[in-house]
């Protein structure tokens, strides 16, 4: 995937071992960067300490190594308990969703941060900017970005400034924002800026460096442009996306729309907020290349194109998704009330839940017998009438059935689904290969909470173009009946129950 091929030079000016690290101090965790770094620097034995104003919501991500701390970066007694021992500090804070002005709130973080790692002998602040020519106009966000270095850069300690363009990552704000566009709209009426030139980068790339960046001699100052070898406008790297998602998009540039009214347009056809979007457009009419190449004499990152990086991002996504557990994300984020279901990222996710007095195991025995002869618990001739249309389609239909009416092994066909994770007792995760205008998931999953058992049904849907939004959103009517019934008497194949809802 990509030239991340590693040539140590003797001129590369490393003095300090990852392994020999004194204390380093993450902020941000909370977001897109620190929450990606963090794992990065425990995997490698590097002593962490993490700082959040909500230190609860951070417990429970981080290894039993790393601690946490609450603090604010408003609140300047608190960055001195933080920093208090702390060699190295990276920096991932701004105010860019706050509806205050970000560039006051981030001025005033910066420099109580800059004056805290004075008092408390920091040694090295690494910081994550955004390029653009300063000697030009820039956004009111860019010029934030490296003003903000600028600050950090009056404490005592030195400053390891990168600079990126267009990061490339499920996730990240400019990412998402072209994967919506492209997702949704077959027809694009796009403003000028999409004739903007980038420099992207993936977001594998970009921690590299950071991680890099603690080998790095603390003696000095340095300001380091990143980016990965192609430099596209952001139409090309819309075209990029749609062609590895097998999408035709038809791109219409007009000059009419202001920032202002891109942003509202943003708001309505991906998931930015308005102001967000806002503040990120008025940042992609600024071009954001590279300009000098001193990173390739200190690092060895050598990055990988942009087409690669598109499809590692959606490799990653589905890597990640097998490892995620939607309901943690349910409930991690409250009740979140949807028609149509919840939207994570490019996912819509429809996901309900029941609490029954069994013990899992036992509550797992209907589960894993479902589909074939045992069927569907609810809806069955409904089950017959899609598996007829799949067939009509082109597809497998219903007729595969399963190998055994009891057993499960990852891998092995239930009706017009796969198996492609199986945990007796606790998950079953089904693969649609029936004929969708994207990809399917049906999920199920058993765990204990506070002495009773919930088991939980979540279907995923990971729409490809207008066609696929269309399909959900007609088919969700037939959810709130087959899947309520499906886990209603999923959970009274139990036996002797008591079935409450969540």
């Amino acid at each position: 995937m990509g030239n991340n091929s590693r040539s140590d030079s003797p001129s590369l000016p490393r003095v300090v071992s990852l392994s020999d690290q004194p204390l380093v101090l993450l902020t941000g965790v909370t977001g897109y960067i620190g929450g990606r770094l963090l794992p990065k620097l425990e995997e490698q034995g590097v002593p962490v300490r993490c700082m959040s104003r909500r230190p609860q919501s951070v417990e429970n991500v981080v290894a039993e190594t790393t601690e946490v701390v609450a603090a604010d970066v408003l609140d300047a007694d608190s960055i001195d308990q933080a920093l208090s021992g702390v060699h190295t500090a990276y920096y991932f804070i701004h105010s860019m969703g706050s509806t205050a002005d970000f560039e006051d709130l981030d001025r005033e973080a910066a420099r109580n941060f800059a004056e805290a790692c004075t008092r408390q002998q920091v040694r090295k602040i690494v910081y994550l900017g955004g390029l653009g020519n300063p000697d030009h106009e820039l956004s009111k966000h860019l010029r934030s970005r490296q003003e903000i270095g600028n600050i950090l850069r009056t404490s005592t300690a030195s400053v390891v400034e990168f600079r990126a363009s267009i990061i490339i990552g499920s996730g990240s704000l400019s990412f998402e924002m072209i994967r919506s566009l492209v997702e949704r709209l077959p027809v694009m009426i796009c403003p000028k800026w999409v004739r903007v030139l980038a420099q992207p980068i993936a977001i594998e790339d970009v921690l590299e460096y950071l991680v890099e960046a603690l080998e790095l001699d603390d003696d000095e100052s340095l300001i380091f442009e990143i980016g990965g070898p192609d430099q596209l406008s952001y139409g090309e790297i819309m075209r990029l996306y749609a062609r590895e998602r097998g999408l035709t998009r038809l791109m219409i540039p007009v000059p009419l729309l202001t920032p202002y009214l891109s942003s509202l347009w943003l708001g309505l056809v991906t998931p930015l907020y308005a102001r967000i979007g806002r503040k990120l457009v008025g940042s992609l009419r600024n071009p954001t290349l590279v300009s000098s190449n001193l990173s390739d004499r200190y690092f060895r990152v050598r990055p990988r194109s942009t087409q690669k990086a598109i499809a590692r991002a959606l490799l990653n996504e589905d890597m990640e998704f097998a490892a995620t557990r939607w309901s943690d994300a349910l409930s991690a984020g409250g009740e979140q009330p949807s028609w149509g279901g919840v939207r994570f990222g490019s996912r819509l996710v429809d996901s309900r839940v029941r609490r029954v007095t069994a013990n899992p195991e036992d509550a797992f025995v209907p589960i894993r017998r479902i589909g074939g002869k045992n069927g569907w618990y609810y809806g069955n001739w409904l089950w017959q009438l899609r598996g007829f249309l799949d067939l009509l389609a082109g597809g497998v239909g219903v007729r595969r059935g399963r190998k055994h009416p009891d057993k499960l092994r990852v891998g092995e066909t239930v009706d017009f689904w796969r198996v492609e994770d199986y945990q007796p007792g606790r998950l079953l995760r089904l693969k649609a290969e029936m004929k969708v205008p994207g990809r399917a998931w049906l999920v199920f999953e058993v765990a204990e909470e506070e002495g009773q058992t919930l088991v939980r049904q979540t279907a995923l849907f990971d729409p490809i173009g207008t066609f696929g939004l269309v399909y959900w959103y007609t088919l969700f009517p037939l959810h709130e009946f087959v899947f309520a019934g499906m886990l209603r008497n999923i959970c009274r194949a139990i036996p002797n129950q008591n079935v409450s809802e969540a």
